[in-house]
């Protein structure tokens, strides 16, 4: 698809992290804008209960077992990379295609299209669902020609619930969410979601908070934060 800036009601970029790239995280979701807001209120995304930084970055380790105490830490393994085509998470009834995005030139990442905003977006220059590492689906909450749009219910997701990603291998790779949280998008944790992650993880990412109609953009940024399940 063509390149394009974070638009809709959000002014500011966001940069996708990597090796070479600086990342400056701003958004994800496109909102209801203009006239739209002045002839009825918009209706607002539901938001995480947690606002902090999450607790964990992937699942809770196990209490030693004495008897294995000083055996070495068995190797993680996924699998092989393969482009995503669908995401599903039944707690909120997502059942949506997933776009293979990039970056921009001036190293901002590539959002769906706002007249595709039911679509979700995988960054394909990270991992691919199911590979060791942290695979990274975006998606926006609303637009003004749509209305609500692919993950305006992230926020109602709970830890335990599944995300299921279908490649283009044939596999269906299911995740269990570990947290979902919300971060002032000048506090967005980029090494969290774009960092190294031993196993095979998987995070999801939406605008968040209540719309700012002066700024013309969400203040916050919701993340689920998910790891392969065994």
């Amino acid at each position: 698809m063509a390149t394009t800036r974070a638009g809709g009601r959000h002014g500011k970029p966001w940069r996708a992290a990597g090796a070479a790239v600086v990342v400056l995280l701003a958004m994800v979701g496109a909102g209801l804008v203009g006239a739209s807001l002045k002839t009825a209120p918009a209706p607002r995304p539901p938001q995480p209960l947690a606002q902090a930084e999450p607790d964990v970055t992937g699942p809770a380790v196990a209490d030693t077992d004495p008897d294995t105490a000083g055996d070495p830490a068995p190797a993680r393994t996924g699998l092989p990379p393969s482009v995503p085509t669908k995401i599903t998470i039944p707690r909120i009834g997502v059942d949506a295609s997933v776009m293979s995005l990039g970056t921009n030139p001036d190293g901002t990442v590539e959002v769906p299209p706002l007249d595709q905003a039911q679509l979700a977006g995988w960054y394909s220059k990270g991992v691919s669902p199911g590979e060791v590492g942290n695979a990274v689906i975006v998606g926006h909450v609303d637009s003004a020609k749509l209305g609500p749009a692919v993950f305006f219910s992230l926020g109602a997701t709970q830890p335990g619930d599944a995300v299921t990603v279908t490649r283009t291998d044939g596999r269906q790779v299911t995740f269990t969410i570990d947290a979902v949280k919300s971060y002032p998008k000048d506090a967005f944790p980029t090494e969290l979601v774009y960092g190294p992650n031993e196993r095979p993880g998987l995070r999801v990412v939406t605008c968040g908070g209540v719309f700012d109609s002066a700024a013309g953009s969400y203040p916050d940024n919701v993340v689920v934060f998910a790891t392969l399940t065994e």
